[in-house]
């Protein structure tokens, strides 16, 4: 039998993923790429936005075209929150959701195509890590969300906050280092919400990581201000394997919209955890922001408050600017004053403009410096030859000539 896959949205649908391929081939599944004729199409999507569901839509159709009689298997946030609508496209034979991923047991063409073996409960957290680059792995280690911000669908679609046991992540990352991999990033819907289903702490999770050989570096995916406590960020800095990098939602920073739409921090909390990791790990960290423009009740006195505190206030090497999308079922759907899109498009453009700005900023800031690169294994061609690529830890992106030598080693360079 052969199965092919298709990923969309989140690192954390990439480890899942990932983590099935490596079931299937175990169990004999030859699998194949996407673009060939399969048996199996097991389609793992995204729900973040409208753009994200029909682009789903597409892949499945493009699946079904490519292999009429082959089975399409669907999961995730779309298969989740739009069940019926899912089944009744051509070519689907199974429809398992976002919070029904433990339960599958890969392996079987039955397990697939039948009635799914329920070997966990309902609810439960599939372990997963991403496999395939020499370099880097992504490890979820949490999953779910009980925050039920006004916008987002992601509770409905992942459940409650769940996280596996700290053994389980300790021997997930053993298994990472073994395929020779040095750098691991922890992904989870609220990464720092860690501990929920068993009483963890998320520092005692970093703690038991940090001890693993074999993983040279650590990163957190993303993780909220209000999560981000200064006992984390003092034994991050007190010379751990995590990396000067933060990826923090920030998604606005008016106060009152904060409020309105069910984040648990203001904009006073947000910028002395900046300030504070600037002041104990210094002023190279890499600081990626999650913004959403055009929530719905955003003037524009709003918005150029936001602009102003990223710009003058937290000055980030990064911003990842996301426009609003209305989600039905969510609060914020049926809010008054939504933005028109023209208006969001406008935001997003100045937006993207401020982040290019900051990114040079940030780079030049660094040059000079050393720095210890991760070189990874793509080939790239360029007009001058062939060249590697690699990232420091505080996440810059550097080059240098292809030399096979150096893949998956750590090497201080100049920047």
């Amino acid at each position: 039998m052969k199965i092919a896959f298709q990923t969309l949205g989140c690192k954390l649908n990439y480890a899942e993923t990932s983590t099935y391929e490596r079931g299937f081939r175990a169990h004999g599944l030859e699998v194949v790429p996407a673009t060939q004729v399969a048996d199996i199409y097991l389609v793992n999507t995204c729900s973040v936005t409208q753009h994200s569901e029909s682009k789903c839509r597409h892949i499945i159709s493009k699946c079904h075209r490519l292999a009429p009689e082959a089975a399409i298997v669907v999961t995730g946030c779309y298969a989740e929150l739009r069940r019926e609508e899912v089944l009744a496209l051509d070519g689907v034979r199974l429809v398992f959701g976002a919070k029904e991923k433990s339960r599958v047991v890969p392996g079987t063409l039955e397990a697939l195509v039948g009635t799914p073996a329920l070997e966990t409960p309902a609810g439960d957290i599939l372990p997963a890590f991403s496999s395939g680059e020499r370099t880097r792995s992504f490890l979820k280690v949490q999953d779910g969300c009980n925050n039920f911000c006004a916008y987002c669908t992601v509770p409905f679609a992942r459940g409650h906050s769940r996280n596996i046991p700290i053994c389980e992540a300790v021997r997930q990352a053993e298994a990472i280092a073994a395929q020779g991999m040095k750098e691991i990033v922890l992904t989870g819907v609220n990464t720092g919400d860690f501990g929920r289903t068993t009483g963890e702490g998320f520092l005692d999770l970093l703690r038991a990581l940090d001890a693993v050989e074999g993983i040279a570096r650590y990163r957190i995916s993303s993780i909220e201000p209000n999560l981000l406590t200064e006992e984390i960020i003092d034994w991050i800095a007190s010379g751990t394997k995590f990396q000067p990098h933060f990826h923090i939602p920030l998604q606005v920073g008016d106060d009152a919209l904060l409020k309105k739409v069910g984040r648990r921090y203001d904009t006073a909390l947000f910028a002395s955890r900046i300030d504070y990791i600037r002041k104990v790990m210094g002023e190279h960290v890499f600081f990626g922001i999650d913004v959403i423009v055009g929530l719905p009740g955003e003037t524009p006195e709003s918005f150029e408050q936001t602009y102003r505190f990223l710009r003058d206030r937290i000055r980030p090497a990064y911003i990842h600017v996301f426009p609003y999308s209305r989600r039905p079922g969510t609060r914020a759907a049926v809010m008054p004053d939504q933005v028109q899109e023209s208006v969001k498009t406008e935001r997003v453009a100045r937006l993207g403009a401020l982040c290019e700005s900051l990114h040079a900023a940030f780079t030049e800031a660094n040059r000079g410096r050393k720095e210890t690169v991760l070189w990874e294994s793509t080939r790239h061609k360029g007009p001058e030859g062939c060249f590697m690529e690699g990232y420091t830890g505080n996440y810059l992106r550097v080059t240098a000539p292809w030399d096979p030598a150096k893949v998956g080693t750590l090497e201080e360079i100049t920047l």
